[in-house]
């Protein structure tokens, strides 16, 4: 994949369809977009092509972060996965925010994106204050020289599946939920960092600690199943994500995992964390002791509750 970031300049000489939108989840509504590109693809031949922006318009606004579901750096990653050819990560700044809807498309979509296809949901917005919306794209499409695919939201019973939706069920600490509407486990991708080093000599068991991003919007702090990626394999784990409570010092806010199996020294490699369920709420107990106890519950739950999943849950992506 061609990852385009950091820049205002830049050109896709290929044939394109393009869409246009934050992807933050990539959950099943943005799904149905990067599908309908691909058979594009295979019938045109066209380069899919996603452009977002490089923040959320609402940091611009609000003059800090926004959480997200998903990172840059892992909207990266997923939609890599998936074989898109280019991500354009726009920078967002008041020049930008003041662009015109017809100057977006015009300029950045048709010239610079070179869109032969535009594919977007019915409630897409972009440009001065979002003005440019489906039917815009459709107004304009003969003047450019483009198709147009809208394609229906996709809905839970009667509620839209938005990031909103899956951000409310990670606050709950329903994850089986938000997985359901993601259509993929929810994740935290991180490199792995020295922690307080007691996982191991001093409870017995041995951990992964990784730091999530500021902007990172983390579920429910507690204890989760969850099965890790490594170096192209994917483990069993469980998972505690929060400020470990117990243990003396202000710990950073992280998710450290227990991987079954790995024996390996992976300090300072990137791996994904992908939560499957909940066990329990994270809490302090009176000591190491207790805690120790309450682990060894933990890891043998986890276990328990891996092995009803199949192979395909535990290595398929």
């Amino acid at each position: 994949m061609k990852y385009i970031t950091g820049t205002r300049d830049f050109q896709i000489y290929e044939p394109s369809v393009v869409t246009i939108g934050k992807f933050d989840g990539r959950h099943r509504g943005h799904q149905k977009l990067l599908m309908r590109m691909a058979e594009v693809k295979a019938e045109m031949g066209y380069k899919t092509a996603v452009f977002t922006f490089d923040m959320s318009p609402n940091t611009l606004v609000s003059g800090g972060p926004q959480k997200v579901i998903t990172t840059n750096l892992e909207r990266k990653n997923n939609l890599e996965k998936v074989g898109i050819d280019y991500l354009v990560e726009y920078p967002f700044t008041g020049e930008t925010a003041r662009m015109a809807p017809e100057e977006f498309v015009r300029f950045v979509l048709v010239e610079q994106m070179n869109a032969r296809v535009i594919v977007v949901g019915t409630d897409c917005s972009f440009g001065y204050r979002g003005a440019g919306n489906a039917d815009s794209l459709l107004r304009w499409k003969d003047r450019y020289g483009y198709e147009l695919i809208v394609i229906p939201k996709e809905k839970d019973d009667e509620r839209d599946i938005s990031s909103t939706y899956i951000r409310e069920q990670l606050d709950k600490g329903n994850i089986e939920k938000a997985n359901e509407l993601l259509g993929q486990p929810y994740a935290i991708h991180g490199i792995v960092v020295h922690g307080n080093h007691i996982g191991g000599s001093v409870l017995g068991f041995p951990t992964a600690n990784i730091l999530p991003a500021p902007e990172k919007h983390l579920p429910a702090f507690g204890v989760y199943v969850s099965k890790v990626y490594v170096d192209g394999t994917y483990y069993g784990g469980v998972t505690n994500i929060g400020r470990k409570p117990t243990v003396e010092g202000n710990s950073p806010v992280g998710a450290e995992t227990f991987i079954y199996g790995l024996n390996q020294d992976i300090y300072g490699k990137t791996i994904e964390v992908q939560l499957l369920h909940f066990i329990r709420p994270e809490r302090k107990f009176e000591g190491l002791e207790e805690l120790k106890a309450q682990i060894g519950k933990d890891k043998e739950y986890g276990m328990q509750y891996l092995e009803t999943l199949s192979d395909s849950q535990i290595n398929g992506a």
